[in-house]
C-alpha cells in the first residue's frame, strides 16, 4: 500500500511538472516594419524564448497594413500584447484607453530607465502616465540617390531652404529625367514644413495653422506640378503605401516612375540601401524648409506600448525591458529602429554598427541636434483622418484637378470639421 501511495505521489509530481511547463508565458507582438528590421526583431525573439522560455506570435506588417490592422485587432479587444507604436498614432489609442500606463513598472525598476535621458522618457508622456516607451531617436532626412547625382555633377547641402530645394529638383529633372517625390504620404512633412513658417500643424489638440500657411504648402505640389517634375500620385496607386522596398528611389522602371530623393525618417537608410538596385550608393540630408532650423527636431523613431487588455502586464514588461536593455539584443537589432535610448546600449554596440548606420548616427549627432528646435508633441486624435484629406487633395493637384488655394481651404474645413466632433 505505501509502493502504491508513493506511485500515486510521483505521478503528481509529474503532472505538477508538466501542467507548468505547459503553462509556459506567451506574448503577442506587432510592429511596422522592412525585411531587415522584422529579420533582426524576430532573431531577438528566438534568443528572449532561448533565454526566458516565453513564446511569441508575431505581426508584422508594411506601416500602411499595420494601422489597418491594429485598428480591426482593437475594435474586437484583440490588441497584442506588446505592440510598436507611432506619434502620429499613439494619442487616440490613450484617449480610447487601450494602452497601459508604465510609470508604476519604471517606478519599482521592472522597467529600468535609469541609462534614458528624462527628455527620452517623456516623448512618451501624454494624459498623465507614460504610455509608450521610446525605443529609439532619430531625425526627419532627405535620402537621395547619391550616384545619380554625383553622375549627373549635381551637388546639395544640408540645411537646404525650400526655394533652393525647389530649384535642385528641376535641375535634376532637366539633366535626368527623374522626378521627384515631394512627401508624398509622408504625413509628418506637413508639420515639418509649417514648423519652419513658425506655426506647427497642430497646436493644443488641434489645427495650429490657418490657411496661408496650408495654401505654402499645396503649392509646392502646384509649382513642381506645372513644373512637370513632380512624380505624382498615379505612379503610387499600384504600390503598397509605406514599404521601403517599393519606394520610388529604389522601385520603378524607368526615371519618369522614378524619384531621386525619399523623404523618411533616419533610421530607414539601412532598409533602403538594401532594397536598392545594384551599383546605386544611398545618402541622406536634411529635408528641405522655409527654415531649416525651426523645422528640423530629433524624434522618437517609435515606441513600444503594451496593451491595456494583456493578460501578462508582468512578462510584457519584462520582454520590454529586455528588448530596450539587453546588450546580446541590440548587437542584433544594431540601432535600425534609431539611435538606442539606452546610453549603456549605445556604448555597448558602438564598433559594431556597421557604416551606414555610423553614418546615420553621425548625421542626427553632428547635422540635426546643432540645428533643431523643440520635438513636437504626439498628434492628436482626428490627426490620420487630416492627413488621408491631405494626402487626397495633394493627389487632386498633382492630376491639375484642384488649386493650391482651393486645397487649402478644404483642408481648413476638414479639419475644423474632425475636431469640433
Amino acid at each position: 500500500m505505501k509502493k502504491c501511495s508513493g506511485f500515486i505521489s510521483l505521478l503528481l509530481i509529474l503532472c505538477m511538472l508538466c501542467s507548468v511547463s505547459l503553462a509556459e508565458t506567451h506574448l503577442n507582438v506587432a510592429w511596422w516594419g522592412n525585411q531587415v528590421r522584422n529579420d533582426s526583431t524576430q532573431a531577438v525573439l528566438d534568443l528572449y524564448t532561448k533565454e526566458n522560455g516565453t513564446t511569441f506570435d508575431v505581426t508584422m506588417n508594411s506601416f500602411g497594413d499595420y494601422w489597418t490592422t491594429l485598428a480591426t485587432a482593437s475594435a474586437g479587444g484583440q490588441l497584442p500584447d506588446v505592440l510598436q507604436h507611432s506619434t502620429a498614432y499613439i494619442q487616440q489609442y490613450v484617449d480610447n484607453g487601450l494602452l497601459l500606463d508604465l510609470t508604476p513598472y519604471m517606478e519599482s525598476g521592472a522597467l529600468d530607465v535609469s541609462h534614458i535621458g528624462q527628455s527620452v522618457i517623456d516623448l512618451g508622456r501624454m494624459s498623465g502616465g507614460v504610455y509608450g516607451l521610446c525605443v529609439g531617436t532619430n531625425s526627419m532626412a532627405c535620402l537621395y540617390n547619391k550616384t545619380l547625382l554625383e553622375q549627373a555633377g549635381i551637388e546639395l547641402h544640408d540645411l537646404m531652404t525650400m526655394d533652393e530645394f525647389m530649384a535642385l529638383c528641376k535641375e535634376i529633372y532637366e539633366k535626368t529625367g527623374y522626378k521627384t517625390d515631394l512627401g508624398y504620404g509622408t504625413e509628418s512633412f506637413f508639420n515639418y514644413v509649417t514648423r519652419g513658417l513658425g506655426k506647427p500643424l497642430y497646436a493644443d489638440g488641434k489645427l495650429g495653422i490657418g490657411v496661408e500657411e496650408a495654401e505654402y504648402f499645396y503649392g509646392l505640389y502646384e509649382q513642381a506640378m506645372q513644373e512637370g517634375w513632380l512624380l505624382g500620385g498615379d505612379v503610387f496607386a499600384s504600390l503598397v503605401a509605406g514599404s521601403v522596398e517599393q519606394n520610388p528611389m529604389v522601385y520603378g522602371s524607368s526615371p519618369d516612375t522614378m524619384s531621386w530623393c525619399a523623404f523618411n525618417w533616419s533610421n530607414q537608410l539601412k532598409a533602403m540601401q538594401a532594397a536598392a538596385p545594384e551599383g546605386v550608393e544611398l545618402a541622406l540630408t536634411t529635408l528641405p524648409s522655409p527654415d531649416p532650423v525651426k523645422s528640423g527636431f530629433v524624434a522618437c523613431s517609435m515606441y513600444f506600448s503594451i496593451a491595456a487588455s494583456t493578460s501578462e502586464p508582468d512578462e510584457s514588461v519584462k520582454f520590454l525591458n529586455y528588448f530596450v536593455n539587453s546588450v546580446d539584443a541590440n548587437k542584433i537589432l544594431l540601432a535600425e529602429r534609431g539611435i538606442p535610448v539606452s546610453s549603456v546600449v549605445g556604448e555597448a554596440i558602438a564598433e559594431d554598427l556597421d557604416p551606414l548606420t555610423k553614418e546615420v548616427v553621425a548625421f542626427v549627432n553632428n547635422v540635426v541636434v546643432p540645428n533643431s528646435s523643440e520635438t513636437p508633441a504626439p498628434d492628436p486624435d482626428g490627426a490620420s483622418e487630416i492627413y488621408a484629406a491631405s494626402r487626397e487633395l495633394v493627389e487632386q493637384i498633382s492630376y491639375g484637378a484642384i488649386s493650391a488655394k482651393d486645397a487649402a481651404q478644404t483642408l481648413i474645413d476638414t479639419a475644423n470639421d474632425v475636431f469640433n466632433r
